[in-house]
């Protein structure tokens, strides 16, 4: 298991309700929270419309009708926790032409992979503030091009507090569904990212005590640590713990650090699922663990998750032509492959949903809504 650097203050501080300058700031009163039998994840925002983990994005995804947002967090030098799905930046902003920036420029390895480019890491929160964002896929997501370099990187902090100013202007709460990107690659370069997490969270009454978090990793060490601490010290009233899965060939970051084999096939055999049960409340699997290798029908992962009382959250679904299996492209040709295609995107969603799944991540969240609401009115039975 990784060893988790702790802060030289008490773990009891850092997990306690931090009133801070916050609480007074929230006036509604919240009834317990009851999750959606189905929920929506805004992949990082609504990132089929806007820039990826932008404040932009995720307004967006909200305005569309998302349960829950979903930041990736890495961390910059001096140890704030900002949204980039990677620590390598430069497709995702325009760091790349700034001069001032140019001598940043580094090779790493990261989990293994071996990537040339500008890592969060090496900037000042102050630095990044100077960096704009843009649009990962271009090719295929041409609309998002013209928001380039109108954005920031955003905080943890600034993410709750859209949130939570949301929340006090409509009365709706929407989750904060947060992945650790490469906890175990932070943890060796002094910038663990648990304890910061955690306490950013119970700073705010917002994530204390109204909105639903869920805290995702691709590897196991971290979450167990995460466990462990909400158990401990139950600051965080809705936090629950998702066990990501990705190839089921691959074995965790940190289990490769640590010299075990398991890989994320292992983990989703039956006996798999019952030892992750263990330390989580769910699963976020990529879409090919819920159905057979045809995507004729469903496999038994949906089934055996439920057994062991996991819910499943799936990923990605994104409605170009490019994301889409064959069957329900709109059209194959290359030449279409970044157009929308909302009836194939339907049909992902309406399949996914009969499978079982309890939500799911989505590039756009307005399609996705629109999609449980339509499944639950033909299936009202089901709800």
């Amino acid at each position: 298991m990784i060893k988790i650097t702790v802060f030289m203050t008490s773990i009891v501080a850092l997990l306690s309700a931090c009133n801070d300058n916050n609480d007074d700031d929230i006036n509604i009163s919240a009834p317990a929270y009851k999750e959606p039998k189905i929920i929506i994840v805004g992949h990082r925002g609504a990132s089929a419309l806007r820039p990826e983990h932008t404040l932009e994005s995720y307004q967006k995804a909200i305005d569309d009708g998302a349960d829950f947002i979903e930041p990736d967090l890495v961390s910059t030098k001096d140890g704030v926790l900002v949204a980039r799905h990677e620590n390598e930046i430069g497709s995702t902003t325009n760091v790349s032409t700034l001069t001032q920036f140019a001598d940043r420029k580094k090779t790493k390895i990261i989990d293994g992979t071996t990537l040339t480019g500008w890592f969060t890491e090496d900037f000042t929160l102050n630095e990044l503030n100077q960096i704009k964002a843009r649009e990962r896929i271009p090719e295929l997501r041409p609309e998002n091009v013209k928001y380039n370099d109108q954005f920031n990187i955003p905080t943890l902090e600034q993410i709750i507090e859209l949130a939570e100013k949301n929340y006090k202007k409509t009365g709706k709460v929407v989750g904060l569904y947060i992945e650790t990107k490469h906890p175990t690659y932070f943890q060796k370069a002094n910038l663990s990212l648990e304890d910061p997490l955690l306490k950013t969270l119970s700073k705010y009454q917002y994530s204390r005590e109204i909105a639903p978090i869920y805290l995702q990793s691709f590897e196991v060490s971290n979450l167990k640590y995460m466990k462990d601490q909400l158990g401990l010290h139950k600051s965080l009233k809705y936090a629950k713990i998702i066990q990501l899965y990705d190839d089921k060939k691959v074995s965790p970051a940190d289990f490769t650090a640590q010299g075990i084999k398991t890989t994320y096939g292992d983990m989703a055999t039956v006996q798999g699922l019952k030892d992750v049960a263990q330390y989580a409340n769910g699963v976020g699997p990529s879409k090919s663990y819920i159905f057979n290798e045809t995507y004729t029908a469903p496999s038994a992962f949906v089934a055996d998750a439920h057994t062991v009382g996991l819910r499943v959250h799936p990923y990605t679904f994104r409605p170009e032509n490019n994301f889409l299996a064959a069957n329900l492209k709109c059209s194959t040709a290359e030449s279409d492959k970044a157009k929308r295609c909302e009836t194939g995107a339907n049909k992902e969603y309406d399949m996914y949903f009969k499978a079982g799944v309890d939500g799911l991540f989505t590039d756009d969240p307005g399609l996705g809504r629109k999609a449980v609401d339509t499944y639950w009115k033909t299936n009202p039975s089901t709800k």
